[in-house]
């Protein structure tokens, strides 16, 4: 552990190393208080649906845990959409121009530069707690297929920036409560033609908008449909 200590009112802890800062976070639910843990890199770093993300030196890999008193589940989506406007804030705060491609990745010009994870629980039918797990690429580049996908705030600027400032940002944004109207402002790729992919099946649909909830609209085979995050994943 390189050093702890209180921010807010909320216990910070940040470690030169980490398996994953999602899966520390969750082992400190049963402590019952608020968590942001952070790591200078990831060994075991994850994104969703268990894909691997790369955590090497110069992002930032942060992950909340928060609590919630009567949060309907059916609202649940409000805990990405306020992760991932506060992630857009943090980048727009040092000069990009970033868009979410539904439903919780972070891109600047055509390229991932973010991804998040949410890990909730649940008590009937309301959200107990949640891990909001956050990956950003500030410094540093990538090579091969990565490189033809993903960017850093390094890459887009050409300019190096401080992961301590970007992580303070970030958290300050964390912090405050965003709505879904400045989610929606950020949503990308509204009106283009993507690759909708459901599970082993592929086709192409146009995108025509995201709802209160976090469903997906999209006109699919000259119809309108709307899918769920669980269902479908969208490629540019």
């Amino acid at each position: 552990m390189k050093y702890k200590y209180e921010s807010n009112g909320i216990q910070r802890v940040h470690f030169e190393q980490l398996p994953s800062t999602n899966d520390y976070a969750k082992e400190k639910r049963e402590e019952g208080k608020p968590l942001i843990v952070t790591a200078a890199r990831q060994s075991k770093g994850r994104g969703t649906k268990g894909r691997e993300f790369v955590s090497g030196l110069g992002g930032v890999y942060l992950s909340a845990l928060r609590f919630y008193e009567e949060f309907p589940a059916k609202q649940g989506f409000k805990i990405m959409a306020n992760a991932a406007a506060a992630v857009c804030n943090t980048l727009r705060y040092f000069g990009l121009s970033p868009v979410i491609k539904w439903a919780n990745d972070v891109f600047v010009d055509d390229k991932k530069i973010c991804g998040i994870l949410i890990e909730n629980t649940f008590s009937g039918a309301f959200v107990h707690s949640s891990v909001v797990g956050i990956g950003l690429n500030v410094n540093g580049g990538f090579e091969g297929e990565l490189k033809e996908i993903a960017t850093s705030m390094q890459e887009r600027t050409g300019k190096s920036f401080s992961v301590e400032q970007v992580t303070e940002k970030l958290i300050e944004e964390l912090l405050r409560e965003h709505d879904m109207q400045e989610y929606l402002s950020y949503i990308g790729y509204i009106g283009r033609e993507v690759l909708l992919i459901f599970g082993e099946r592929e086709c192409r649909g146009r995108l025509i908008s995201v709802d209160a909830e976090g469903g997906l609209l999209v006109e699919l085979d000259g119809e309108k449909k709307r899918l769920t995050s669980a269902e479908v994943s969208i490629r540019l």
